[in-house]
């Protein structure tokens, strides 16, 4: 199952803040949550534990469920790169995962909503699915009827991007609409997890 609960609560559990929002909150309670936070000792956690972390924080990265992530892992199998490449790959290839990256909107939560509301079209037709996987050259809009809601609005004047624009998006932000121009490599993924850890989690 996905979580739902406290965003911010995550962040703390992984040890890295995961959205914007949670870096101020991570600054000032970098331990676990619960009662007993402040006396947990990170660095005192097992093999096992460090690669379940590990896989957890890019699960909680991506909002993803442990079944989507089995899933991934089984395609990243058979790609022809190494498989933690290739299993980040395809989440940054989500379609919720790009809309974030894009800049339109402000956590990967906020993404998830605004394409199963049915505000993203995909090469002109709607998709209400963020698990969507979108291939190089599809043109990803906000729709006509939508682009003047407020976040939209806040999304075209920049608020939501990021200092730089991945390198595999071609961002046209004022018509909110980005070109996947390439596969996203993983040195060219921001995302706080050594996905070598998450493979031997898999392979165990």
């Amino acid at each position: 199952m996905r979580y739902t609960g406290p965003k911010v609560r995550l962040s703390r559990r992984a040890g890295v803040p995961l959205t914007r929002k949670a870096v101020r909150y991570f600054e000032e309670r970098p331990y676990p949550p619960g009662e007993h936070g402040r006396k947990t000792n990170r660095r005192q956690t097992g093999d096992y534990g460090v690669r379940l972390m590990e896989k957890q924080k890019l699960r909680w990265y991506y909002d993803v469920s442990e079944r989507q992530m089995r899933r991934y892992w089984g395609m990243a199998l058979r790609g022809t790169g190494r498989s933690g490449a290739e299993l980040v790959a395809l989440l940054e290839s989500r379609l919720a995962s790009l809309v974030l990256r894009a800049g339109f909107a402000p956590s990967i939560y906020a993404a998830r909503q605004y394409v199963t509301h049915g505000h993203i079209t995909v090469d002109g037709r709607k998709v209400d699915i963020p698990g969507y996987l979108v291939k190089p050259g599809q043109v990803v809009a906000v729709r006509r009827r939508s682009a003047g809601m407020q976040p939209f609005v806040a999304a075209s004047e920049g608020i939501y991007a990021d200092d730089r624009t991945a390198p595999y998006l071609d961002v046209d932000r004022t018509g909110l609409r980005f070109t996947l121009v390439g596969r996203p490599a993983r040195e060219q993924i921001t995302v706080p997890v050594d996905e070598q850890l998450v493979v031997e989690f898999y392979s165990r």
